[in-house]
């Protein structure tokens, strides 16, 4: 499902894809077309696309051609979903200890939705927007 969503091929497309939303959440997901996992986490990125397009909009970044991100955002697992929001990263908080990302596939696209609409993202209070 990977082909249906945009790719952001570079450091520069990334950096614009997160500076240039403002009123969205971006969802990008870090790792490669060709992963199982990844794959997985495709298409239930796929299948939310146009229920949370108000809200949300999903980018795919290759690990490989953009290595820009993997040392700065700790993306060491084949596949790895972060959320952004007004240029700041978004924690999510799953239950699992890691709040900075989601690092398997979801199985349910409704779970995604419900991380999306704020039963699991937390927004920095840090930061006046």
């Amino acid at each position: 499902m990977s082909y249906f969503l945009p790719h952001l091929p570079s450091g520069l497309h990334v950096d614009q894809a997160i500076l240039s939303e403002e009123d969205r959440v971006v969802i990008i997901r870090f790792g490669h077309d060709w992963d199982p996992t990844c794959m997985q986490m495709d298409e239930i990125l796929h299948e939310i696309v146009e229920p949370v397009r108000n809200f949300a909009v999903v980018y795919l970044v290759d690990i490989t051609e953009v290595p820009d991100f993997n040392k700065m955002y700790e993306i060491y697992d084949p596949c790895t979903v972060m959320f952004f929001y007004r240029n700041k990263h978004i924690m999510v908080d799953l239950g699992t200890g890691n709040n900075n990302k989601i690092n398997w596939a979801l199985e349910d696209r409704q779970e995604m939705i419900d991380i999306m609409k704020g039963r699991g993202l937390h927004y920095s209070t840090k930061y006046k927007y």
